[in-house]
Order: C-alpha cells, then structure tokens, then sequence
C-alpha cells in the first residue's frame, strides 16, 4: 500500500481541523460549547451563533455559545428578535445567490444594519466583526451561521477569511444535521409557555397568555385583540408576569425564553 502525499494550503488545513472536531460532536449535548471550541482550531472567534428567519415570524435561535468572554449571545439575540430583525438587511446579497447556494459575508461591527442594531448588539457586548454562511432554506426562510469577534481580539486576517471560505459549505451542512437531529430527538420536548411555568409556578394562565404571544412578536394592540382585551390590561398581565419572572423588558423575555419557542 503507498502513502499518497498531500500538500495542503494553511486555509485548508485549518478548516480541516476545525470541521472534524465540530462533526464529532453533531447531535450530542454541549454541541454548542464543542462546536465553537472546535471551530477554534481553525480561527479564533469569541462567540457564535446559529439562528433561522422567516419573514412572517420571529427568529428562532437555535444554538449559540461563547469562549473566553462572558456569554451574551441570548442577551444579543433578545433584543434581534425584539425587532431588530424586521430592518436587518445584512443579508440582503443572498437574493443575489441561486437557491440552495450558500453565501459567505463579512462585517464589521460599524457596518451594522442601523444605529440601533450596532449600538444594542455590537457596542454594547464589545462585538467587533461577524463571519457568516447563510443560505436560504426551502421554506423562505434564512439559516444563518455567525462567528463574531470581540474587542480584545484582532481582526480577521486575509487567510482567516480564505480559511471561513474553504470550511463555510460543511460547517452549514454539520450545523443543519445537529438541528434536525436535535429537533427529532426533542420532539416532546416543552415549549415556551411551559418553561416560563416551570421557572415560576405562581404565574396565572392569563399572564403565560400574555407573555407568549409576546414571545411570537405580537403588538400589545395585536395581544389585546386575540384575546378579547384592551390594551391596558395585557400591558398589566404582562408587568405582573415580569415582576413575578424578574424581567424588566421584552428584550430579557427573550432571552430566557425564546430559545424553547418553537414557530407557529
């Protein structure tokens, strides 16, 4: 038997390494932490997430996970879902992409869609640059995964972007099988409402009312007409509720339970 020799370019042994740590641990638990921690062995990113948007409904965020800095990725995401999404148009050169292609995009923090969105998610958590590969599902909808550095990290070089290119396609594949696998294997799993029961019991059947249509991206107005209300008294169920919860803004409703909403 001979040995064929091989001769790999940087890049392209970096992704190597990266994408076989990550497919080890598809479908099992701590993917995100093992994912990112893998992803590191190809560049260096503080953070990452994987999230999906439809245009008829709030994103969903399906993983997300930090390494070496404090972990605000669901802080990040509840204030994207609290609206920020309906104006992200970071996406946008995927209409330029053939269906079922992927797309590589790069940007930088000041380079957010809106003062808002820099200001809510790169300023304030100290995010410098995203890396991502997204692609639009058959659904319409879009699944994205995103790399962000952080303040005290540098930024990206020339080879670490050719090295996010050569490994973006198998890390988008690697990432959609963890859901589905995930997905099959949690299909009894709760849902929002039952996650906020659990974390507070004295909550009222009107008020987990309240807090998940508000979790859909419902308006108070849009609350009040599907259940039968005026718009006060959704706004009182729902400080009742945050109080009981220790919430202060949708944002932070979010962010604790909006990973557990499935789509409607």
């Amino acid at each position: 038997m001979n040995l064929w020799p091989t001769s790999l370019s940087t890049p392209l042994r970096a992704s190597q390494a990266a994408l076989a740590a990550l497919i080890e641990g598809i479908g099992a638990d701590g993917f995100a932490e093992r994912g990112l921690c893998g992803l590191n062995q190809g560049l260096q990113a503080a953070s990452w997430s994987v999230y999906q948007v439809w245009r008829d409904r709030p994103p969903v965020l399906h993983l997300s996970s930090s390494l070496g800095v404090a972990d605000t990725t669901r802080d990040c995401f509840g204030a994207y879902r609290d609206g920020l999404y309906l104006r992200d148009c970071s996406f946008d050169p995927l209409q330029r992409v053939a269906p079922g292609h992927a797309a590589v995009l790069h940007m930088d923090a000041e380079d957010a869609p809106n003062s808002e969105h820099r200001e809510r998610i790169y300023r304030r958590h100290q995010v410098i640059e995203r890396l991502s590969v997204a692609q639009r599902e058959a659904d319409g909808s879009l699944l994205a995964v995103n790399l962000y550095r952080h303040a005290h990290q540098r930024r990206y070089s020339g080879d670490e972007l050719d090295t996010f290119g050569a490994m973006a396609a198998p890390l988008l594949a690697s990432v959609r099988r963890h859901i589905a696998l995930r997905g099959e294997a949690a299909a009894p799993a709760c849902d929002a409402r039952e996650a906020m029961a659990r974390a507070c019991p004295a909550l009222t059947p009107r008020e987990l009312d309240v807090c998940q249509r508000l979790l859909k991206g419902w308006s108070y107005d849009g609350v009040a007409a599907d259940m039968g209300l005026s718009v006060a008294t959704v706004k009182t169920y729902r400080a009742r509720a945050f109080e009981r919860l220790g919430l202060h803004f949708r944002s932070e409703l979010f962010a604790r339970f909006g990973g557990t909403s499935r789509p409607s």
